[in-house]
């Protein structure tokens, strides 16, 4: 698997399209080649057509290597964001030998970021908060400051309303599913919606 390989030097480029044409490698202080049967996965978050046509990337390298593509969306843009943070965090615990939880103002801020370095990014920033956390829970103050923003002071603003704090817990509790929360505090869907609404609360998905 080579990642990133928009980011390859063009020498390098060479190489490894000689490797793929010929099925042979030279290791390093061996006087013979010697025969190799690969198969190349690569990724990359850059244009590979738009660098071929700057000069920046081999054209034949491109089409040998796009035999199949698949296109992954932002996770900005994903509606799996919750499942990805939960797996993430099992992960984490799993690695670290610690399992934490996530309070629901930290949640909500992570599922409303943009997340410009996508699933590599969101897995540092729950690997740093589970490591500075107290009390085996993710707090908003433990976010980085890039991530979370202005948002302690809105959490701040927003703490005043029991309401919202009641609403959330119930929706994270139950994987923001809208029936199965509205069950829980004894509601009909209908009215979740219209509270969600009315107190601000973004649930994923939603846009």
């Amino acid at each position: 698997f080579l990642d990133e390989i928009g980011d390859m030097p063009l020498a390098l480029q060479t190489r490894l399209l000689r490797v793929m044409a010929e099925g042979e490698v030279a290791p390093l202080g061996a006087a013979k080649t010697r025969a190799v049967d690969i198969q190349v996965i690569c990724a990359s978050h850059r244009d590979l057509a738009a660098l071929v046509s700057a000069g920046q990337f081999r054209e034949d390298l491109y089409f040998r290597l796009g035999c199949a593509r698949f296109c992954m969306p932002p996770l900005r843009e994903r509606m799996d964001k919750l499942a990805l943070i939960n797996r993430l965090l099992e992960q984490e615990a799993r690695h670290s030998g610690v399992a934490v939880g996530i309070a629901a103002a930290a949640l909500e801020v992570l599922l409303g970021y943009a997340w410009p370095g996508n699933v590599r990014q969101l897995r540092h920033v729950l690997a740093y908060a589970s490591a500075v956390c107290d009390g085996g829970t993710i707090q908003l103050a433990d976010l980085p400051v890039e991530v979370r923003g202005e948002a302690v002071a809105v959490e701040e603003q927003e703490s005043v309303s029991p309401e919202r704090q009641v609403v959330l817990d119930a929706l994270i509790r139950h994987r923001w599913k809208p029936l199965a929360a509205a069950q829980a505090l004894g509601i009909s869907r209908a009215t979740l919606y219209r509270r969600v609404n009315q107190l601000g609360i973004d649930m994923p998905g939603k846009h």
